[in-house]
């Protein structure tokens, strides 16, 4: 029995949901996203990407029955060790008790980063975003799918473009001299986390469903 071709994507993000369409077209692939199959939020409780990916990936299967991506992503700044990591999306809420709030916003965020690294020289503002795909063929799938990619940077000290979100804003990519958010979309993806971790999943879909 062959491995169902709908799959339900654990997100409900409209940009992100196209990206993933249109890079498993090819292999036939039908990416549903889980808003429109009733499947809610999930909290993510994990205190890595792996755990969280594969907490959402797990979820959307239970409800659905179908196989199920999710990924989970973030930047980690070296010198504050890793943070905000798993807690990016919601960084400028966090309190010591790794409880956060729902109503961070990308400008609170980055405020907040910038206020963190105030006083550190520019050597030591190093950071990366990750990404963690996970794909599971069932809710109890005992070996899933599990690709990760990172992209190299460092934080500047002002905001800088108009383009992406997030931390894009701070996100120095000296191989173009520039922030991510003054790169034109098309080299962004070619050279981001999340790409890169998108063509790995690719790769590895492809030996799934071809077999």
């Amino acid at each position: 029995m062959g491995l169902d071709k709908k799959i339900v994507l654990a997100s409900g993000n409209k940009g992100k949901v196209r990206e993933f369409v249109k890079m498993f077209t090819d292999l036939g692939l039908d990416i549903v996203p889980q808003t429109e199959l009733g499947v809610g939020d999930v909290p993510e409780t994990g205190t890595t990407f792996v755990e969280n990916a594969i907490i959402k990936a797990r979820f959307a299967s239970e409800i659905t029955g179908m196989p199920a991506i999710a990924d989970d992503s973030g930047i980690e700044v070296d010198y504050l060790n890793g943070v905000p990591g798993i807690y990016s999306a919601r960084y400028s809420t966090l309190d010591d008790s790794k409880n956060y709030g729902a109503d961070s916003t990308d400008e609170n965020n980055n405020l907040k980063l910038l206020d963190a690294l105030k006083d550190v020289d520019d050597a030591l503002r190093t950071a990366r975003y990750q990404c963690i795909l996970v794909y599971m063929r069932h809710a109890a799938d005992p070996t899933p799918i599990i690709c990760q990619a990172a992209w190299e940077g460092i934080i500047m000290r002002e905001e800088v473009g108009d383009n992406g979100f997030g931390y894009d804003p701070l996100f120095w990519v000296p191989e173009h001299n520039m922030s991510s958010a003054q790169l034109d979309p098309e080299i962004k993806n070619s050279m981001s986390h999340r790409g890169k971790a998108l063509r790995l999943l690719h790769d590895e879909l492809t030996q799934l469903y071809q077999k």
